[in-house]
C-alpha cells in the first residue's frame, strides 16, 4: 500500500487536516495496520513539497491549531494514475510463513516443520472463525466486511498452501538435507 496515494484518495473529497486524515484511514481501511500521527504529517510534508497537496487553511476547534491540505491538480492527477494502474503479482515469494517452514526443515527437521505448520494452521482457523464472525455481524459497517473477504480470501489460500505442505514435508526435508 502506498500511505501517500491513500493520503491523496482521502483528501479527493475535499480538505481535512492530519488528524481528521488519520481517523479517516482507520476507518475507511479497518484491517489495515492503523497510520501513525507522525508517518501523518510526514507523508503530507512529502505531498507537499511534491506539489500534489497544499494548505487551504487554519481552524482550531477545541485543541491545537491544525492545518488542512487540499489536493492540487497533480495531485488529483497522481491519484488518477495511480488508480488506473494494474498491480503487478508479486515475483518472489517473501511470506514469514514460507520462510519459517524451510528454515524449520534445515535448522529442526521434518518433524519440527510439522509442529511448525500444525500450530499455524489452527491460528489461521481461529482467525478465520474471527472475521467470519465479522460477516455475518448484523448491521456491520461495509468496509469491516470486504476487509473480512479480502483477509479470508488470503488465509484460505495460506491453509491450503499449509495442507499441501504438511503432505509433501517428507520430500522437502529429503531436498533441503541433500
Amino acid at each position: 500500500m502506498s500511505t501517500a496515494h491513500v493520503m491523496l484518495g482521502l483528501l479527493s473529497g475535499g480538505p481535512r487536516h492530519g488528524y481528521d486524515l488519520k481517523r479517516a484511514h482507520d476507518e475507511r481501511l479497518p484491517q489495515a495496520k492503523p497510520l501513525a500521527f507522525g508517518q501523518v504529517y510526514a507523508t503530507l510534508g512529502r505531498l507537499e513539497r511534491d506539489g500534489l497537496v497544499e494548505q487551504s487553511g487554519q481552524d482550531q476547534e477545541s485543541g491545537p491549531e491544525r492545518t488542512s491540505y487540499e489536493l492540487t491538480e497533480l495531485g488529483r492527477e497522481r491519484l488518477d494514475t495511480w488508480l488506473t494502474e494494474v498491480e503487478p503479482p508479486a515475483p518472489y515469494v517473501t511470506s514469514a510463513l514460507f520462510n519459517k517452514v524451510v528454515v524449520a526443515l534445515i535448522a529442526a527437521g521434518a518433524d519440527r516443520a510439522r509442529e511448525y505448520l500444525t500450530a499455524q494452521r489452527a491460528a489461521h482457523m481461529a482467525r478465520l472463525r474471527e472475521l467470519t464472525k465479522v460477516k455475518i455481524t448484523s448491521g456491520a459497517p461495509v468496509g469491516d466486511v470486504v476487509a473480512a473477504d479480502y483477509a479470508i480470501g488470503h488465509l484460505d489460500a495460506d491453509l491450503r498452501w499449509l495442507e499441501t505442505t504438511l503432505a509433501r514435508v517428507a520430500d522437502l526435508e529429503k531436498e533441503v538435507t541433500a
